[in-house]
């Protein structure tokens, strides 16, 4: 079966670290843990709005917002078909954080749905640019 939906040797479920130091906390994964940055996308004033760091098998991704509650729990999943997830979420009582879309230079669509225990669940499918 083609996995055209996520990228190559990416898992399924990834989890997804919302950090008011994002800098600080991809440093801390690299020097700790040998991460690998993978891919980087920044705000339009330098800061780090995505990344993605890789620790053996296993892909973190990180965003970054200057007054995040470091606790907020986010889960980044790769489906298949991110609005018919997207919409089975709204649907199932999903509070919605971010309608699917396609942000600048990214080969994912994503949306975000936060769940009944406060879980914010990003649902990406990949489509090449």
């Amino acid at each position: 079966m083609s996995e055209s939906w996520k990228p190559t040797d990416y898992p399924s479920l990834s989890p997804y670290l919302v950090c008011h130091d994002p800098e600080g906390t991809i440093s801390f994964l690299q020097t700790v843990f040998h991460a690998h940055l993978l891919r980087r996308y920044d705000h339009q004033d330098g800061s780090l709005m995505h990344a993605e760091v890789r620790i053996d098998d296993s892909i973190i991704m990180i965003g970054g917002l200057p007054d995040a509650d470091d606790n907020d729990a986010h889960v980044h999943l790769y489906v298949p078909d991110v609005q018919t997830t997207f919409d089975r979420a709204v649907a199932a009582g999903g509070e919605i954080i971010q309608e699917p879309l396609r942000k600048r230079g990214s080969d994912d669509i994503r949306g975000g749905i936060k769940g009944p225990s406060g879980t914010t669940w990003w649902l990406a499918t990949q489509t090449p640019l």
